[in-house]
């Protein structure tokens, strides 16, 4: 293996000014040319042997210290710091950060500092937004938070396009079965779309869906499952045969940006989608008749865990609502990268889930339901389900989508539930503390806290240590 050749120009100009000579001078003595020490000091050449050895004998330098530098790290940090959607279109190039590592560190370390500053008072005022709001002040959401706060404001249930897609349902005589084929027959015959089925490409996995509109051509891909593929050609649908629906919604909406408006769309064809695959009369009768098993539902409709939780909790229908459900899917970093509650219980808007939360755990015993009981700060109780999914987009060496899903009601609930038949809800025991996310959370005893509550002032006493080395007040 080749030798990694050692650029340390700052750390040469350093040990020059602090002699206090010129560049002159100190190539002299190291037997070199100035144009050449104005190279290395540029990091524009490397150091070589007899360079090394001339600055042990005349300066007394520690040569191994040379090499003991975080470049490595610092550039690392500046590239994920510069990833920040707020520098958007603005990116250097990986050699312009090279640079800035190598000739101006201190520079480097001040910008990463100015930027986590940043990030912690984003965060500060992202916590502490809906107290910021009910004192007037103005906040701006971001097009995604805003069209979720959309569906949360709706009870995620849409009437128009929940009758519409119950319409199309009733039209392919209710089956539950073969749904990918009636879906692609309609779609042809209403709006002249062919379904095709595509095969991975050379470039990597196909997507779920590709439409051309000019061909009329709806591709699919061949590796996804049949209910993953009919959900598609439903979305399809929704966008061909509703759009005007779909339009009057968003205007409803009032959403700010058209970023917004255009993620609306999107939320609303994956409504309609989901509400052909599972029509609102048809699944919550069954849901009671199941008394909410996941998998005979998911049996019965054809559908996947992740479709049955999430219909689930948009049966808010007035005069025919179910059972109140929150659901959420996490990835393995703890970030909830979907979520709807039609209980007491709200996500964080930011930052991770609490770790007492059993979704975490779903990912030990991945395809496994797990139960728990849990009770929030504000004395709400709920059960609790848990379950790790994965989606494999192509073969072997392609990703793996892993996502825990989470679904549960308040514990007034749980006697309509098929998960709650043996367990113990009236022993106070039983009830697991939960929290929302720690920044908001004002439990003093919790074993798993992370960082402390915002609006709480910290008090350290350095003659006590407990769990957490910081107590509030």
């Amino acid at each position: 293996m080749r030798a990694r050749k050692l650029f340390a120009g700052r750390k040469i100009r350093d040990i020059r000014l602090r002699q206090g000579l010129t560049q002159a001078a100190f190539a002299g003595q190291l037997g070199i040319s100035t144009s050449y020490l104005n190279q290395i000091e540029n990091n524009q050449r490397h150091l070589t042997a007899a360079v090394l050895l001339a600055l042990a004998e005349n300066f007394a330098v520690d040569i191994a210290s040379l090499s003991e530098n975080d470049g490595d790290r610092l550039l690392a940090d500046m590239a994920e710091a510069l990833a920040d959607p707020l520098f958007s279109g603005q990116q250097p190039t990986s050699a312009d950060l090279q640079l800035v590592v190598q000739n101006a560190p201190g520079l480097a370390r001040a910008f990463l500092s100015m930027h986590q500053a940043l990030r912690r008072a984003g965060e500060q005022l992202a916590e502490l937004d809906d107290t910021l709001e009910r004192a007037g002040a103005m906040s701006e959401p971001t097009p995604y938070d805003e069209v979720r706060d959309f569906f949360h404001y709706i009870d995620n249930y849409v009437h128009e396009l929940d009758l519409a897609a119950e319409d199309l349902a009733e039209g392919m005589s209710g089956q539950t079965r073969n749904r990918v084929r009636l879906m692609a027959d309609h779609i042809e015959r209403r709006h002249r779309v062919r379904v095709m089925m595509s095969a991975d490409p050379a470039g990597g996995p196909a997507p779920m869906r590709r439409f051309d509109p000019a061909a009329r051509v709806l591709t699919l891909n061949a590796r996804a499952d049949a209910a993953t593929n009919a959900f598609q050609i439903a979305h399809q649908i929704g966008l061909l045969e509703h759009d005007g629906a779909i339009r009057q919604i968003i205007e409803r909406a009032d959403l700010r940006s058209a970023d917004a408006r255009a993620v609306c769309r999107i939320g609303l064809a994956n409504y309609f989608a989901g509400a052909v695959m599972l029509p609102y009369g048809q699944f919550a009768s069954a849901a009671r008749e199941l008394r909410h098993d996941l998998d005979l539902l998911a049996d019965r409709f054809g559908a996947s865990i992740e479709q049955v939780g999430h219909r689930l909790s948009t049966l808010q229908r007035p005069g025919a609502k179910g059972v109140p459900f929150f659901f959420a899917r996490v990835d393995q970093a703890g970030t909830i990268t979907k979520r709807h509650s039609a209980t007491k219980l709200q996500f964080a808007r930011f930052g991770s889930a609490c770790p007492l939360w059993n979704v975490h755990r779903a990912f030990e015993t991945p395809g496994r339901i797990i139960r728990q009981l849990a009770e929030t700060p504000d004395g709400a109780r709920y059960l609790c389900l848990a379950m790790a999914v994965s989606k494999r987009a192509g073969g072997f060496r392609d990703p793996v989508q892993r996502h825990a899903l989470a679904l549960g009601c308040e514990i007034s609930h749980a006697g309509e539930l098929v998960y709650a038949d043996d367990l113990d809800t009236a022993r106070d025991e039983a009830f697991e503390p939960i929290g929302i996310s720690c920044r908001i959370c004002e439990r003093r005893n919790c074993h798993q806290r992370a960082v402390p509550p915002l609006k709480r002032k910290l008090t350290v006493d350095h003659n006590l240590r407990n769990t957490i080395p910081y107590a509030f007040e």
